[in-house]
């Protein structure tokens, strides 16, 4: 929830548009504005103040507490020509923030944060979308300031993750490390979500009973909990109150499956006593194994099953996928590129595309992405290299102009892209429609998209299409009234 937080009335006018814009995200606070503040400020997961920068900062001094918890502040002056991301830009949002705040305002939005001034990847904010925990935050500052000063670190990953991109070296005396090994020699660790455990249980089985035997079977296996993204287990165990306790206490999702289902998971240490009780020989280790695998493009037992008087755990890692985002540029000008085009090349570690339209976002890519440029007639080859990279797990973004789906990259990146990656496909505006607005609405009723290019398609099948775009837009007789529909084609 965001606490809007005004004074005068052309803040509570100001406060009144992003509130329409965001009815059910908003809470629009009134009196005193010490006593506004202090609500919002224990009540909302970020503030927007409608003050100065210097009132608010008086007002919230006396509660601040931590960085990395308080609420995150953005401050919008009276003409609401600026928004400030003035604390917790980035683990309070405070910057994106900004940004949304200023689409709906049409203000300038203003971000000093030292990596999003200079374009880095913050690393206090680094693969959070994809689940990753930092548990000991404090070196964060000490290895952003490397990173600004040009200071070689190098990235060590158990997996490839699709994170966005760092500068980055091999061999450099500072270690960043994405792990979920508990002995871990690094000077900053972010622990992703790779684990997943698999419980097997008695009814009646108490949660002191599950977890020990959760934590002594990560400890044996020299595992860190941070990295755990769920439990797994039979579905008839799905209203078991020791799993489920245990799940609650730290967070944990629970997945559960139908026994035939895991009867079809291949495991080390099947038993037939387990069949005859539940109708598979194995809970924890196939549903360790099938939660993982859903979740990733491959999984491996890290731990085979180990048990208790009245639990059995075993623990899975699965192997992440990549992420392949197909991205319409537009027609060429900066702003008729859509804002999650921008997103997408910056949140990109690989940029893959034909060398004059890389030359035209280069700008935009952040330091430590790499480029995969090539000249015109290389579109397969650029899909298949695009795809290659999003299949080691990589994030990946494959750009062309226009709308990707119009005549470009996505339809042979689609063919090519299987089940182990995430494709991900942006909009964008078309030459058409962009010649079409500057002429009226040239495009207002039935229309067809033909490409003359045989290069892929023999000409004889185009002549056709023109033919049958041409024929649909002929009246048609009295006597014969069915109404023509649109008509389309494609190359």
């Amino acid at each position: 929830m965001i606490g809007l937080v005004t004074a005068t009335a052309a803040g509570r006018r100001l406060a009144a548009l992003i509130h329409d814009a965001w009815p059910d995200g908003t809470t629009v606070h009134s009196g005193p504005v010490a006593a506004q503040v202090a609500t919002a400020w224990a009540g909302s997961d970020a503030l927007v103040c409608f003050l100065a920068t210097g009132a608010t900062v008086r007002l919230l001094a006396p509660l601040l507490s931590d960085k990395h918890t308080d609420p995150g502040v953005v401050c919008v002056d009276e003409a609401g020509t600026h928004a400030i991301a003035l604390l917790g830009g980035h683990a309070g949002g405070a910057n994106a923030l900004a940004y949304r705040i200023a689409e709906v305002l049409g203000a300038r939005p203003v971000v000093s944060t030292a990596t999003d001034a200079t374009g880095h990847t913050a690393l206090d904010t680094f693969g959070a979308d994809l689940g990753f925990r930092l548990p000991d935050p404090s070196p964060v500052a000490a290895l952003t300031r490397a990173l600004l000063d040009g200071e070689p670190v190098t990235l060590d990953s158990d997996s490839t993750w699709p994170v966005p991109p760092l500068s980055t070296v091999d061999d450099a005396p500072r270690r960043i490390a994405v792990t979920d090994r508990s002995a871990t020699e690094a000077d900053l660790v972010y622990r992703p979500p790779s684990l997943v455990v698999g419980v097997g249980a008695s009814r009646g089985v108490s949660q002191d009973e599950v977890e020990n035997l959760v934590r002594e079977g990560l400890t044996e296996a020299g595992l860190a909990p941070e990295s755990v993204r769920a439990i797994a287990t039979a579905d008839v165990k799905a209203d078991e109150p020791g799993i489920l306790a245990c799940a609650g206490r730290y967070g944990w999702p629970l997945r559960t499956y139908p026994a035939a289902e895991l009867s079809t998971v291949p495991v080390p240490n099947p038993s037939e006593t387990v069949r005859a009780a539940v109708g598979t020989p194995s809970v924890a280790e196939a549903a360790a194994l099938l939660a993982a695998r859903e979740a990733g493009r491959d999984a491996e037992l890290v731990l085979p099953k180990r048990s208790s008087a009245m639990a059995t755990v075993a623990i899975a890692r699965l192997t992440p996928r990549g992420r392949l985002t197909i991205v319409g540029l537009g027609p060429g000008a900066p702003d008729l590129r859509a804002p999650r085009a921008t997103q997408a090349l910056r949140r990109a570690s690989f940029v893959v595309g034909l060398d004059q339209y890389v030359d035209q976002i280069r700008y935009l890519l952040r330091p430590g992405t790499t480029v995969v440029a090539s000249g015109l007639g290389a579109e397969e080859e650029r899909a298949r290299t695009a795809v290659e990279l999003a299949t080691q797990g990589n994030a990946v973004a494959l750009i062309g102009s226009g709308d990707a789906g119009l005549y470009a990259m996505a339809s042979p990146a689609l063919q090519l892209a299987g089940p182990d990656v995430d494709v991900e496909v942006v909009p964008g505006i078309t030459a058409a429609l962009a010649a079409a607005a500057r002429l009226g609405a040239p495009l207002g009723h039935d229309h067809a998209y033909l490409s003359l290019s045989d290069l892929h398609t023999p000409w004889p099948v185009i002549v056709r299409r023109l033919r049958c775009c041409a024929e649909a837009r002929t009246p048609r007789s009295a006597s014969s009234a069915t109404p023509a529909g649109p008509a389309s084609g494609s190359s």
